[in-house]
């Protein structure tokens, strides 16, 4: 008989499922450690005539094929690793604030994708030369790195609608972070639930997430 191996699921899909399905009101939330992919990056995100690629999307080509590599990797092992939400930080300055009525071009980023503990440096950095090995070498896979980042303690809420219409939503996140007596700190924080090249942009489902002190 042959023998079964059994794939060992991670519980990193539930144990982060409560920050990823905050109400449509505001609520705080503390965030634990977590290993991330990641890729630091400046300038819009869409498209435009004059852009066809965005820095912003070239990222998510250096991100992905690291990601799935490192999933076959372990799944080899038997540990079947979950593919988590793609994120972004929003900055426009060097204490990492985000200041919504500057331009595009103002805004700079950081693309990240959250991995179970499982995954080590010498996991990310095998999987890093496979796809180097594979596809060829990147700017955008030459500044994606792993690194282990404690969010703490944030304010968040749910956006459902197109990403041009979340402005009102940030701001009634910053006026509960005010009305609790605690200030913003670091970088504005999206979390995409939905696929945009997919689904009808009234139904998008984006966590909005302030860190606070």
């Amino acid at each position: 008989m042959a023998a079964t191996t059994t794939i060992a699921e991670p519980d990193l899909r539930k144990r982060l499922a409560p920050l990823l399905r905050p109400p449509r009101n505001p609520v705080l939330v503390d965030v634990p450690e977590l290993g991330y992919l990641m890729v630091d990056g400046h300038g819009a995100p869409e498209e435009s005539a004059t852009q066809p690629s965005t820095d912003f999307q070239r990222a998510f080509g250096a991100v992905y094929p690291v990601l799935y590599t490192i999933k076959f990797r372990l799944k080899r092992d038997g540990v079947a690793m979950p593919i988590m939400p793609l994120e972004a930080l929003w900055f426009t300055a060097d204490d990492l604030s985000f200041d919504m009525d500057l331009g595009p071009e103002n805004w700079r980023w950081r693309v990240l994708v959250a991995v179970g503990d499982e995954v080590t440096p010498a996991v990310f950095d095998e999987a890093v030369a496979e796809v180097r090995r594979k596809k060829g070498d990147t700017d955008a896979l030459r500044r994606l790195r792993f690194e282990r980042w404690a969010e703490g303690r944030c304010a968040q809420v749910m956006h459902v609608g197109p990403y041009s219409a979340e402005r009102p939503t940030i701001e009634g996140l910053h006026a509960f972070i005010a009305a609790q007596g605690l200030a913003p700190r670091g970088a504005h924080h999206e979390i995409y639930l939905g696929d945009p090249r997919r689904a009808d942009p009234s139904t998008l489902k984006t966590v909005l997430r302030q860190p606070v002190e």
